[in-house]
């Protein structure tokens, strides 16, 4: 008979699991690991691990019979089919009560369904978004936790113990909502990060193209850049990425191909978004960037057919990477506006209660999108918890009144020279669009009612009256009811 003397099992050794698992290690628990691949255990044990508390199990059935009850077992898998399997796998091994924790990037609805299933078997599951990457893992990760909501007391204090910490000691996890709640934050987190990289990217072409900075000037500019508004951590590793040289001596960035990776969960925002009809139009431009890049061979051969215009001389450099910053800053707002946004939406349909605040406290460190911006998005939520648009506080409007005009000159200047600035230009589109008390949609339903008899409203009778018309003389009476789109 084994001794329950660990306090939380944890599956999967790849290295954000070991690197939580150690990070758990140093702040006083016991945990027991175990790895399908069980070599890895014992390498584990006899390297990273040495001089730990941490036990190694060869096996699903060892491992349980090591944890306290009730038994708190986490997953560090890959989303998707293994998580299922995994956790059939342990539902032999476990007790009414005991704890199962999906620390992967799932998809939401996934974690809906296992959390719904699971405690029909007496098993309390949590879906909990886990962000920082390999550092944040091990020091500190901001943690994202939704599911079954009798869980938490149960592991809360060891989540919050291990999340990254704010300047007052506040823990960057805090419990998000029911299901999938958790890892529906998270999701957005990442499409959030996908929209930060994209901005940061179309900043540096259009400095590097636009002034033909060198790397060493770029990185100048995005220190600078670091101390001030856009201080975060995405930022601070660019400026660290064009200081860095190959071995020749070369800037290392030079050498890397254009061509982006992703692994979907941008694309899962932007799914998402569609679904719930919310422009999150950033991080759609964002991921669909990645996907242009990829077409390298295409673009290459492109580039020997099709023009661009001639560039002119920027006259006033200084002023130039002055509008860029505001650009910069401007369209990073639009993306998270446009992120909260949906995570207003998600809870209307799913019917969670999200924590505004809370959420960009969880976010404030720990995570890839941590920002002294985030600070801003919490001032304004515990302002007015019931806030419509982060667009209309008055902190981030009168910022926007401010800056618009290099956001714009910015963007012009992009057209000028032929740079793509997908993300700035959809942002300031948006932000046009928003401000707009009448926009053009009462031609596109004309269109649809002329067309396909889908009906609209008009602007002199009560909202919700639909009316058709007769365009040709040729048409019926009778209207479309089969959608109104």
């Amino acid at each position: 008979m084994q001794n329950p003397s660990c306090d939380i099992g944890l599956i999967g050794l790849a290295v954000m699991g070991q690197n939580l698992v150690l990070n758990i290690n140093d702040h006083g628990y016991r945990v027991a690991v175990f790895n399908r691949t069980v070599s890895k255990v014992d390498e584990f044990i006899g390297h990273e691990a040495a001089g730990t508390q941490v036990v190694g199990a060869h096996s699903i059935e060892e491992l349980a019979g090591l944890l306290k009850r009730p038994r708190r077992v986490m997953l560090m898998v890959k989303a998707g089919d293994t998580v299922d399997q995994m956790i059939d796998s342990l539902l032999p091994h476990l007790e009414k009560g005991d704890i199962i924790i999906d620390g992967g990037n799932s998809l939401f609805t996934d974690t809906n369904r296992r959390t719904k299933a699971l405690v029909e078997k007496g098993i309390l599951f949590i879906g909990t978004g886990v962000s920082g990457g390999e550092e944040g893992a091990r020091f500190g990760p901001s943690i994202m936790p939704g599911g079954n909501a009798d869980a938490w007391p149960h592991v809360k204090e060891i989540f919050q113990s291990i999340a990254a910490k704010v300047e007052d000691g506040s823990p960057c996890c805090e419990w998000v909502g029911e299901n999938g709640a958790g890892h529906y934050v998270k999701m957005v987190h990442n499409g959030i990060e996908y929209g930060d990289m994209q901005l940061i990217c179309e900043a540096y072409q259009l400095l590097k193209d636009g002034l033909g900075l060198s790397a060493d000037e770029l990185h100048e500019v995005f220190a600078e850049w670091n101390k001030g508004e856009l201080d975060s951590f995405l930022i601070e590793i660019t400026a660290e990425i064009l200081a860095k040289r190959d071995d020749d001596g070369l800037p290392m960035l030079d050498k890397i191909l254009d061509t982006a990776g992703q692994k979907g969960t941008g694309k899962w925002t932007g799914i998402s978004a569609l679904d719930l009809g919310t422009p999150v139009t950033l991080i759609g431009e964002a991921v669909f960037a990645r996907c242009l890049s990829a077409m390298k061979d295409e673009r290459v051969a492109a580039s020997k057919i099709l023009n661009g215009p001639a560039k002119p001389d920027v006259q006033d450099r200084k002023a130039f990477i002055e509008d860029v910053r505001r650009a910069l800053y401007c369209s990073k707002m639009i993306s998270y506006a446009q992120g909260y946004m949906l995570l207003r939406e998600a809870a209307k349909d799913q019917g969670w209660n999200l924590n505004f605040g809370g959420i960009a406290l969880m976010w404030r460190g720990g995570c890839i999108i941590r920002s002294r911006f985030l600070e801003k998005i919490k001032a304004a939520y515990d302002k007015n918890p019931k806030l419509t648009n982060l667009l209309v506080d008055e902190f981030f409007s009168n910022l926007l009144n401010d800056y618009q005009g290099s956001w714009r000159s910015a963007i012009i200047k992009a057209i000028q020279i032929g740079v793509p600035t997908p993300a700035f230009s959809t942002a300031l589109s948006f932000y046009d669009g928003y401000r707009t008390g009448r926009l053009p949609a009462n031609l596109l339903q004309a269109q649809r009612d002329y067309f396909g008899a889908h009906t609209y409203e008009r602007v002199d009778k009560p909202r919700g009256e639909f009316f058709h018309t007769n365009w040709t003389g040729r048409g019926g009476r009778v209207s479309s009811s089969t959608y109104n789109a």
